[in-house]
C-alpha cells in the first residue's frame, strides 16, 4: 500500500475523497488500525484520559506523548502519524515550540504535530512549518484550553464566536498548517469553512460537511465508559467482550476446568 502523505491528504480534499482519522496509542492498535485501512492515526493527549486514568489532558507530558509515539510507529506502515503537542510544550516560546516539535519527528517516528489554538499560536506554527516540521491545527472546543472555555462545551455559536474561529482557521493555513481539526464546532461553520480552506478539515462534533472525521478509539470501540459524547457513534461493544472473556477465565480457573489436557505438556 501507498503511505499517506500530507500531499496526498491534499489530493484526498481535491478529489472529495472523505478522510479518516482514528486515535492511537500503541503497538498492537496501530497495527491493527493500520492494516484496517485507516488514512492518518492521531497519537492524541487524549492518552491522558483514556491510558492513563487522568481527569483531563492538562497534565499529560512530553515524556509520555514520546513514549507511546514510539510504541505507534512501529506498528504503522501506511497511515500518515501525528502526535499532539501536550499542554505548555509550545505555549512558552517559539524556540521551545520548534526543539519539541522536532523531538515527535527525530525522536518517535511521527510524520507531522498537532497544536490546539489560533492566532496565539502562529509565530510558532510558522516556525515549526520553516523548519519542515508538518502542522495540524486544532479550532473549536481545544481540551488544553477547557478552564478558560468553561469546560467541554459547544463553540462558536455566536456571530463573534464562529467569525473569530474562521480567521483563525484561515491564518493557520496562511501559516503554513496542513489539515486542521474542527472540533464541537457548529455544522454550518464547520461547513463553510471547509468550503473556504484549500487545507483538509478533520471533523469532531462538527458534521459531515468536513472533508474527513476523526474519534477517540476507545469511544469507537465502547472501551471508555466513563461519558459518551453526542458525536461519537459505537461501532462494538469490546469493553464487554473483554470483561466477559475474562470473567470465564476466573470462572475455569477456580473451578479447575483450565488448563485443561490439551494445554499440558506431556
Amino acid at each position: 500500500m501507498t503511505a499517506v502523505t500530507t500531499l496526498g491528504l491534499l489530493e484526498m480534499k481535491a478529489r472529495g475523497e472523505k478522510i479518516t482519522m482514528v486515535t492511537a496509542y500503541d503497538w498492537a492498535t496501530a497495527k491493527l488500525l493500520d492494516e484496517s485501512g485507516i488514512d492518518i492515526l492521531l497519537v492524541g493527549d487524549s492518552l491522558g484520559m483514556v491510558m492513563l486514568g487522568l481527569d483531563n489532558t492538562l497534565a499529560v507530558t512530553m515524556a509520555d506523548m514520546l513514549h507511546h509515539c514510539r510504541a505507534v510507529s512501529r506498528g504503522a506502515k501506511r497511515a500518515f502519524l501525528v502526535g499532539d503537542m501536550p499542554f505548555m510544550s509550545y505555549q512558552v516560546s517559539v524556540e521551545q515550540a520548534l526543539a519539541n516539535a522536532g523531538r515527535f519527528l527525530q525522536e518517535s517516528g511521527m510524520h507531522a504535530v498537532k497544536v490546539e489554538g489560533g492566532r496565539e499560536i502562529l509565530p510558532a506554527v510558522e516556525k515549526m512549518t520553516a523548519n519542515g516540521i508538518p502542522v495540524m491545527g486544532h479550532l473549536g472546543l481545544t481540551p488544553q484550553h477547557m478552564h478558560q472555555l468553561g469546560g467541554f462545551k459547544v463553540q462558536g455559536r455566536t456571530q463573534d464566536a464562529a467569525q473569530n474561529i474562521r480567521e483563525s482557521a484561515l491564518a493557520l493555513q496562511d501559516n503554513g498548517a496542513f489539515a486542521l481539526v474542527l472540533e464541537c464546532v457548529p455544522q454550518t461553520l464547520a461547513e463553510s469553512i471547509s468550503r473556504e480552506l484549500t487545507i483538509p478539515t478533520i471533523g469532531i462534533g462538527a458534521g459531515p460537511g468536513c472533508n474527513g472525521q476523526v474519534l477517540v478509539f476507545h469511544d469507537l470501540v465502547g472501551l471508555y465508559d466513563r461519558f459518551t459524547p453526542k458525536f461519537v457513534k459505537q461501532y462494538a461493544q469490546i469493553g464487554t467482550v473483554m470483561r466477559d472473556a475474562v470473567q470465564n477465565y476466573v470462572r475455569d480457573v477456580k473451578d479447575g476446568s483450565f488448563p485443561g489436557p490439551e494445554h499440558v505438556f506431556k
